[in-house]
C-alpha cells in the first residue's frame, strides 16, 4: 500500500463533499438566501469565525469529524416566508440551490477524468471509450488478483497484487504484456519447472517454481475446487494516454459511466425487491439471491476505503479515476428522489407547488428524518456486507 497515495485518496473524497456544499452555498447567497453557516467536515465544532461580506455575514466553522461538510441555510423549511429565506426563495432559485451541489460533482468528476486522459487513463470497463486516432498504450501490467494457497504461485512467493513480469523457462523468460499471454505459456510449460519474475512495491523478484501439470489440472476441474497450472487468477492494467481529445474523453467516458451506474442501480433495487419478497415469502433461496445482487452492486464507506488502499499501489492515475467516479456517483445519488437528499428534496418541492399546499415544518422534517433513517439503515447494511466481502 502507498501511504501518501492513500491518503491523497481519502482527502479528496472528503473533498467531494465539501465542494457539494460549497455549491449549495454559492448559489444560496447569489439567489438571495442567506447562509448562516459553512462547515467544513462534522461537528463537534473546533473553530468557527465569522465573516463579513456583501452578500451577507455567515459562520465559517471546521468540525472535528472528517465527513464531509455542510452548509445552513436561513430558514430551510418549504413553508417559511421571511425574507432571505430558503423557503420564501422562488422555485426556480430552489431548484438551482439543490442542483448546484450536483452540477459541481459532476463538473469534478469532468475535469478529474479530462486530467487523467491527458497524463493516463486506467482502462477500467469493457470497450471503454476513447478518441482511438489521438490514444496510445503508455503502460500495460498483468497483476495478480489472486494467489491460491500452496499453489506454484504461492511456493514461488507471489502474493495477492503483486505484477507478474516475466514467466518462461528457467535464463529464458518471455515477458508478459496480457492474461492470455500467461495463459497460453502456463499451458505450455504445464508440469515443468519454470522461472517467474513477479514485482512488489516496485522492487523486482525471481523465483522458480514446477507448474502443476495437465493431468493435475484437468482433474481438479471436476472438482469444486479447480486449479490452474500456475495457481494465480490474472488481471491487465493498462494506461492510455490521450492529447487534445482529452476532454472529449472526459465528456464521452462520463456518459459511459452513468449508464454503466444506472444499470448497476437497477440490478441493486431488483436485488432488494428479491430479498423482501424472498423474506415475505419465505423462499430462503430468493432472499439469498436478492441481498448477494443487491449487494454485489454497491459500495459504502468501508469499500471505499479498501479500494482506495488497493488503488494506492497502481498509482495516482487509478486513484484520481476512482475520486472522479466517487464524484459522479455522489452527483447521481442525489438525483435520486431520496427524501434526505437534494434530488428527494426537489421532487417534494415540485410536487407540493404543483398541487399548490406546502408541507408543513411537522411534515416536512418526518418526510427528511425518515429518508435519513433509511440512508442510514442502507449504509450499516452496505457496510457490513463490505466488511464479509473484502475481510
Amino acid at each position: 500500500m502507498s501511504v501518501p497515495l492513500l491518503i491523497l485518496g481519502l482527502v479528496l473524497f472528503i473533498g467531494l463533499v465539501v465542494v457539494h456544499e460549497w455549491g449549495h452555498f454559492i448559489m444560496a447567497r447569489r439567489n438571495g438566501v442567506e447562509a448562516e453557516e459553512f462547515s467544513i467536515f462534522f461537528p463537534p465544532t473546533i473553530f468557527r469565525k465569522r465573516i463579513k461580506s456583501k452578500r451577507g455575514d455567515y459562520n465559517f466553522a471546521i468540525g472535528l469529524l472528517p465527513l464531509g461538510g455542510y452548509v445552513k441555510m436561513k430558514g430551510e423549511h418549504d413553508s417559511d416566508t421571511a425574507k432571505g429565506t430558503f423557503g420564501a426563495a422562488s422555485l426556480w432559485a430552489k431548484s438551482k440551490i439543490m442542483a448546484a451541489g450536483i452540477v459541481i460533482n459532476l463538473l469534478v468528476c469532468v475535469v478529474l477524468l479530462a486530467i487523467v486522459a491527458a497524463i493516463g487513463m486506467p482502462q477500467v470497463v469493457p470497450n471503454q471509450f476513447t478518441i482511438k486516432s489521438d490514444t496510445h498504450i503508455i503502460k500495460q501490467e498483468v497483476l495478480a488478483v489472486q494467489v491460491e494457497q500452496g499453489s506454484p504461485a504461492a511456493k514461488a512467493g507471489l502474493s495477492d497484487e503483486d505484477q507478474l513480469v516475466a514467466i518462461g523457462k528457467p535464463g529464458h523468460a518471455v515477458k508478459l504484456t496480457s492474461s492470455d499471454q500467461l495463459r497460453t505459456l502456463t499451458d505450455k510449460f504445464a508440469g515443468q519447472k519454470v522461472a517467474l519474475v513477479y514485482a512488489r512495491k516496485g522492487v523486482q523478484h525471481q523465483a522458480t517454481t514446477t507448474l502443476l501439470s495437465d493431468k493435475i489440472v484437468n482433474a481438479s476441474l471436476k472438482t469444486n475446487n479447480p486449479k490452474g497450472h500456475l495457481g494465480v487468477v490474472p488481471t491487465e492494467y493498462a494506461l492510455q494516454r490521450s492529447t487534445w481529445s482529452a476532454p472529449i474523453v472526459a465528456v464521452g467516458l462520463t456518459g459511459q459511466l452513468t449508464a454503466l451506474t444506472f444499470q448497476g442501480l437497477g440490478h441493486a433495487i431488483g436485488g432488494i425487491g428479491s430479498a423482501i419478497a424472498g423474506a415475505v415469502t419465505g423462499n430462503h433461496t430468493a432472499r439469498e439471491h436478492g441481498q448477494s445482487s443487491a449487494s454485489s452492486q454497491v459500495s459504502g464507506p468501508v469499500g471505499i476505503y479498501y479500494i482506495l488502499q488497493s488503488g494506492s499501489l497502481l498509482g495516482y492515475q487509478f486513484i484520481l479515476f476512482i475520486v472522479a467516479y466517487i464524484s459522479l456517483a455522489l452527483a447521481i445519488m442525489n438525483v435520486l428522489p431520496i427524501p434526505a437528499l437534494d434530488g428527494g428534496r426537489l421532487w417534494i418541492t415540485l410536487f407540493t407547488r404543483g398541487i399548490k399546499k406546502p408541507l408543513t415544518p411537522r411534515r416536512e422534517e418526518l418526510i427528511t428524518a425518515g429518508g435519513f433513517v433509511f440512508l442510514l439503515a442502507l449504509i450499516t447494511v452496505i457496510t457490513i456486507v463490505d466488511v464479509q466481502r473484502f475481510f
